[in-house]
């Protein structure tokens, strides 16, 4: 990897949050880079902490609550040793994100306008005039019609494909190098979707950014990503190009996630169910935080299958896998 195009470089994350006296990470250890004009995503089930590793790249996260160590380099500075003071300084101009929920995220009294020439007032040196201007210009960008029109209206009168449509408006105002993107087709139509993700591709093409998409759609994920990291219970446990990932994927769970994709028939057992994983995340306080993580849910696998520290390995060219659980995993029906 040419280390001239790296945005950003995460080493050892960990994010714990304080439930009564101790800290309990949710962020266990993470590991990573982003280039640039390159799309990561990251995919797992809920509660696996991909929200958590967004939030506390683009420094969200309550220090009351919170307790972040290792790095998150950007520019050669660690973002970690920010305070809130120099991380408004970057947070929409160096890095964008695009929130999950756009309801939640816009603010009910402020017009959508007012909403797009905030982080325009904070941190360009537009005049008001300019301002204006250039607020039309995104939501002309990002596929709305009429924009002069949608500029003046709150986010109530809006559907939800328009709503995030003026969310990702917001996170690319300042054109920052680097956008995170969370769940960003969540509970919208497939051809919403579809424009969605058509539109961040665009803007990639654009300004080469560097975008960390977040999801549990592994098809968004086929279609759109350069890399994938799969994670789960807060470690990454398999990283690679995404077609790699894939067309030979090698950790237990993330040959769990494909199987239980709807979309062949290999996928459905002789009673005609699909397959479904055993179990579930398990809570911050009861992670197991020696051995492997998911062993808990392939219990037909042999302890000693197990390593007693899991550490990911490199199996291809930039292609790593946690635990040694991979060399001895299959699926108990196929034996059958």
């Amino acid at each position: 990897m040419d280390s001239k195009n790296v945005l950003l470089e995460v080493k050892d994350l960990h994010t714990g949050f304080r439930i009564k006296d101790n800290y309990f990470d949710a962020v266990d250890g993470v590991s990573f880079t982003l280039s640039r004009n390159e799309k990561l995503a990251i995919v797992g089930e809920s509660g696996c902490g991909k929200s958590t590793l967004a939030t506390a790249i683009i420094g969200l996260h309550n220090r009351k609550n919170t307790k972040i160590t290792g790095e998150i380099i950007y520019n050669d500075d660690n973002l970690v040793e920010y305070s809130e003071v120099d991380y408004n300084k970057i947070r929409g101009n160096d890095i964008g994100m695009i929130f999950q929920d756009p309801l939640a995220s816009l603010n009910p009294l402020m017009t959508i306008g007012a909403q797009i020439e905030e982080a325009l007032y904070y941190h360009t040196k537009l005049n008001k005039e300019q301002r204006k201007h250039r607020v039309i210009e995104l939501l002309d960008q990002v596929g709305i019609t009429y924009p002069e029109r949608m500029a003046k209206q709150y986010p109530h009168e809006l559907s939800g494909g328009m709503r995030q449509r003026v969310i990702i408006a917001i996170a690319l105002s300042c054109k920052p190098p680097i956008i995170i993107a969370d769940e960003p087709t969540t509970a919208l139509d497939v051809t919403i979707q579809a424009q969605i993700l058509d539109l961040l591709n665009e803007i990639q093409d654009e300004t080469e950014s560097g975008i960390i998409l977040i999801t549990h759609d592994l098809g968004v994920v086929a279609e759109t990503a350069d890399r994938v990291a799969v994670m789960y219970a807060g470690q990454f446990v398999e990283i690679g190009p995404v077609q790699e990932i894939f067309n030979n994927p090698k950790h237990p769970y993330t040959r769990s996630l494909l199987k239980s994709i709807p979309q062949s028939n290999d996928v459905v057992d002789e009673e005609g169910e699909l397959h479904v994983i055993q179990g579930v995340v398990p809570p911050l306080t009861r992670l197991p935080r020696q051995g492997c993580r998911f062993k808990e849910r392939i219990p037909w696998i042999d302890e000693s299958a197990h390593e007693t520290n899991p550490q990911l390995h490199e199996v291809g060219p930039d292609h790593f896998v946690r635990c040694t659980c991979h060399e001895h995993f299959f699926f108990p029906e196929e034996v059958e």
